[in-house]
């Protein structure tokens, strides 16, 4: 129940007197400070990895600034898929791959190769070409070797196989499965471990989120090939979501993967929206991201979560999902948006508090008592998940209730925090919260502290 906002008496000589004190905080910049740590600082502290997949040739300016300041991990976006490295039969193209390998290790980063098997975007002349199960097979095993031994010891993960399986759990009719039958995910382990014994080895796919037909018949690949001795080390969960639909079992799944043994990594995350991008939905999508974050935070054995590009600008789901976008945390322009920092809060950092201000006010006020108001308020592209506010009295005034958060005073001292049902405040939005208390001589304004 919310207390009584009028005071007890009102005397008839009422004083309106209305006064603001707001935060000195940095407003309407839309990017992150140097006060905030990068994720990849939070996320070392939880034990995870926080990726990005990346195209090689913008790994300048800003763009290589973040990727290389906010990220622990990177994947390239396209560099080592077959049409990419191997566009004709034996000769290969490294550029773009090496590339991002090399920035990787100038910047302490770990590189997630992706993908080594894939049924698209594999070179015409293998597509193409008419062959045995025996030329095949060998085409196959030539490439992976080939690759994987390029960058042995510098990948700390391979996609080997990615999307190896339909909706309804079947398996994806490929150049693959249809020539040497399903078994050459098998052979693609195989060689891949041969070829570089130390990096982890993966199953990668999408629409297996969350435990379903098509995550149950991965689950049943990856616990026969363990019971068959074949190197599996982990699944990837692409994680290509829609705002608004977070797959609630996601947490249920990873540890059910895990108790098999394996590693689980959340490969691809992104939110699409359809377009355009309201404050309400870059809210709702920060709550998602923070959502999926935080159920790989939960399982020892999720090791860590990639977004498929951070910024915008470089997304693929304009092209493919037409009038849906705003899908990474970060605007064409790279200024963060709420998803970014529920990322942040998600690895236990602090909800920053750049772009949302306090400001304090009397809106009325009596010969011993006056009602006081605060209102946090977040700029557009910025949202608060919690809050705290303070302030000192400066003549001896006393809180004695409060509605809308809860309130406590030592001495002179003032926090308030917000109920369990008000933390939110929103992108572009506000939050108050009212208070009943006295005052003798005077009742000066105090300054306000958000956070």
């Amino acid at each position: 129940m919310t207390p009584s906002r009028t005071p007890h008496r009102l005397l008839p000589l009422l004083l309106a007197a209305t006064a603001t004190a707001t935060t000195l905080l940095l407003t309407g910049t839309g990017t992150a400070t140097a006060a905030d740590p990068p994720l990849r600082d939070l996320a070392t502290t939880k034990g995870k990895v926080i990726g990005t997949a990346v195209t090689g040739n913008k790994l300048t300016g800003t763009y290589g600034d973040l990727a290389g300041t906010q990220f622990n991990s990177l994947t390239p976006g396209n560099a080592m898929k077959w049409e990419s490295v191997e566009p004709t039969r034996g000769t290969y193209n490294w550029t773009e791959a090496d590339q991002i390998v090399n920035f990787a290790q100038a910047h302490n980063q770990q590189v997630r190769g992706h993908t080594l098997v894939w049924h698209s975007q594999n070179p015409g002349w293998l597509t193409n070409g008419t062959w045995t199960p025996t030329q095949l097979t060998g085409i196959l095993q030539d490439h992976i070797t080939t690759e994987v031994t390029r960058y042995k010891g510098k990948l700390a993960a391979w996609d080997v196989v990615n999307e190896p399986f339909n909706e309804d759990g079947t398996y994806r009719s490929t150049i693959w499965s249809n020539n040497l039958g399903t078994d050459y995910i098998a052979q693609a382990l195989t060689w891949a471990r041969a070829a570089d014994p130390t990096t982890k080895l993966y199953i990668n796919d999408y629409n297996v989120e969350g435990v379903n037909a098509k995550s149950t018949a991965l689950y049943n690949l990856v616990k026969s090939l363990k019971e068959r001795g074949i190197p599996i080390d982990g699944v990837g969960l692409q994680a290509h979501l829609i705002l608004g639909q977070y797959p609630s079992s996601l947490q249920q799944n990873i540890q059910r993967f895990a108790d098999l043994g394996v590693d689980v990594a959340i490969t691809e995350l992104d939110i699409r929206m359809q377009l355009p991008a309201t404050d309400a939905k870059l809210t709702q999508q920060a709550a998602d991201y923070k959502a999926v974050m935080g159920a790989c935070v939960a399982v020892t054995r999720c090791v860590g979560v990639t977004v498929w590009g951070f910024t915008d600008s470089d997304s693929w789901i304009p092209d493919v999902f037409d009038g849906y976008g705003a899908a990474t945390p970060y605007t064409e322009n790279f200024s963060p948006k709420p998803a970014y920092y529920a990322i942040a809060q998600a690895f236990g950092g602090t909800p920053s508090t750049e772009g949302c201000t306090a400001s304090y006010s009397v809106p009325s006020q009596w010969n011993t008592g006056f009602t006081g108001q605060v209102t946090i308020t977040c700029s557009a592209g910025r949202s608060l998940s919690s809050w705290k506010v303070s302030w000192t009295y400066g003549a001896g005034q006393q809180v004695t209730q409060a509605w809308n958060a809860n309130c406590t005073q030592a001495g002179a001292a003032v926090t308030c925090v917000n109920a369990s049902y008000n933390g939110t405040v929103p992108s572009g939005g506000s939050v108050s919260f009212g208070f009943n208390g006295t005052w003798s001589g005077s009742n000066p304004v105090p300054t306000v502290t958000l956070g």
